[in-house]
């Protein structure tokens, strides 16, 4: 499977030491199967980071058989999900049994809600149905080297252009 990841720089040999630590599944190497969802990565991390240069994807080919590793699910947004999230953001170790984890990505509007959710505005339930309206996105969180080493593989990085 094709993957792609955001960032400011070409990312060769990926690591999870560079990761931060209160994200949607922890600390982890992010990729995704949407080109897109990547390069708005790349593009908001570099706004972040205005001396870091360029956005660029990398592009890496994900071995499909992940049999062997300790591999963790969400078939889409439920209050599961919500759960694991809120749990990882909160600094919680919910992540650390697994070598990767897959599911949707909390983005900025996915977030609002867990906000609203996670102040007592609306019921799990709300906030649940609400998170079936984002946009498809998705991300795989790849957590020990050895899952990346043996399963993930560096195929090509493009830079992309400056927006006017």
């Amino acid at each position: 499977m094709t993957v792609y990841h955001g960032s400011t720089l070409e990312i060769r040999s990926p690591d999870v030491s560079h990761s931060k630590r209160f994200l949607d599944f922890g600390p982890a190497f992010y990729v995704t199967s949407y080109r897109v969802q990547a390069q708005n990565w790349a593009r908001r991390k570099c706004a972040r980071l205005p001396r870091a240069g360029s956005a660029v994807v990398s592009v890496y080919e994900l071995d499909d058989d992940l049999s062997g590793f300790d591999v963790l699910r969400f078939a889409g947004v439920d209050e599961a999900w919500l759960d694991f999230v809120c749990d990882s953001r909160d600094g919680k170790a919910v992540y650390s049994a697994y070598d990767a984890i897959v599911g949707r990505v909390a983005d900025d509007d996915v977030f609002r809600t867990i906000q609203s959710y996670r102040q007592g505005d609306i019921s799990k339930s709300r906030a649940v149905e609400l998170l079936h309206f984002a946009r498809p996105n998705d991300q795989i969180a790849l957590r020990t080297g050895r899952i990346i080493a043996e399963k993930l593989r560096f195929v090509e990085a493009y830079s992309l252009p400056t927006e006017a």
